[in-house]
């Protein structure tokens, strides 16, 4: 198969810009990349995008296993759409550190929104670090805003950290819960209480409506002891059925009240530019970390360091400073002093 010509970064923002559905997901398998070459390209990109991003409301998707959250966004995001909006869904899922692998069937579960023209769904962007998936996923998200989707909703598809990650790429973050308030409340971690904007007890219908009400009762006396980590607003407790559509509209009025609160105070504004702080140092983080293990000194090392920590031989902390010394000493001479075999190159 003859491989498509490589568009430049012109063609890119012209495309995008033009809301060309094609040239969007090329762009986003451009800042999904992991491959070295593509990283200067990547970054071009999203500089010249950058004018045209800011201008969606950003809502974070989390809950449960089995709490219907594919069938939420799928419902709420085909509502959004008939009201003129566009959307955008893009999923984040931690243990594709482990597996390696890209979360497909949430998309073969939102039907209706994969077949419409004015939403775009793209999976969690496969392997690589935690901190990696988020980078992708928020540089996604700017392409999106700058391809004129003014919904961005970011679904958590794994556990673990997701609801910290999503809280720092989102302006609000909705929590889908069971009904069934008793074994939830047991198991709920404080630190997503002190996140969450919303809560929304889903499968509100049929035998289960009278249990949701009751969660919902419940969640709203537990988070009565639970001061939001931001100072501001306590969250908004709801009942909802993703199925029958039962107050989905009022799950999506409280993230617009939300929203448009915020815009109206100014911390809308506070609280991205503090996100932007927090997603400058963690890219500091990351790359300085892809330096680390690339560096030609700690790579001759590794193996040697690795089977001494992994045997108790020596202590992790150990390692960690014999690794950041060697990692200096190539720092502080001349390229041409240290052993060279390409892996201090750099791109962009």
């Amino acid at each position: 198969m003859t491989a498509r010509p490589s568009l430049t970064i012109d063609a890119y923002v012209e495309g995008i810009l033009a809301r060309d559905i094609s040239v969007v997901a090329r762009a986003v398998t451009l800042v999904e990349s992991r491959r070295a070459e593509d990283e200067g390209e990547a970054a071009r990109l999203l500089a010249a995008l950058a004018p045209h991003t800011g201008g969606s409301i950003r809502v974070g998707i989390t809950g449960v296993p089995g709490v219907g959250k594919s069938t939420f966004v799928d419902a709420i995001g085909i509502r959004l759409i008939r009201d003129g909006r566009r959307v955008a869904v893009l999923a984040v899922d931690p243990s594709s550190e482990i597996s390696g692998g890209s979360i497909l069937g949430d998309k073969t579960r939102m039907v209706r929104l994969a077949s419409d023209s004015g939403a775009f769904i793209r999976p969690s962007p496969s392997g690589g670090t935690l901190g990696g998936v988020a980078r992708r996923t928020r540089e996604t998200m700017l392409v999106c805003e700058a391809a004129g989707f003014d919904v961005v909703l970011v679904e958590t598809v794994g556990v673990g950290q997701s609801e910290t990650m999503v809280a720092k790429m989102t302006d609000c973050l909705v929590a889908l819960m069971l009904p069934g308030a008793g074994d939830e409340l047991q198991g709920i971690k404080r630190g997503l209480l002190e996140l969450v904007d919303i809560i929304a007890v889903n499968k509100a219908d049929g035998a289960t409506r009278d249990a949701a009400k009751r969660a919902a009762r419940q969640y709203e006396l537990a988070l009565q002891a639970v001061p939001r980590r931001d100072g501001g607003e306590p969250p908004v407790v709801l009942t909802c059925s993703a199925r029958s559509g039962d107050g989905l509209d009022d799950v999506w009025a409280a993230v617009q009240d939300r929203y448009d609160a915020r815009t109206a105070s100014g911390s809308l504004t506070e609280h991205r530019r503090r996100q932007c702080l927090t997603w400058m140092w963690d890219l500091v983080d990351e790359r300085l970390q892809s330096e680390v293990r690339a560096d030609a000194r700690v790579r001759a090392m590794r193996d040697r360091i690795e089977s001494e920590v992994g045997n108790g031989s020596r202590s992790a902390e150990s390692a960690a400073r014999e690794i950041l010394d060697a990692f200096r000493r190539t720092q502080s001479k001349p390229t041409h002093d240290a052993p060279d075999d390409g892996a201090n190159s750099r791109i962009g």
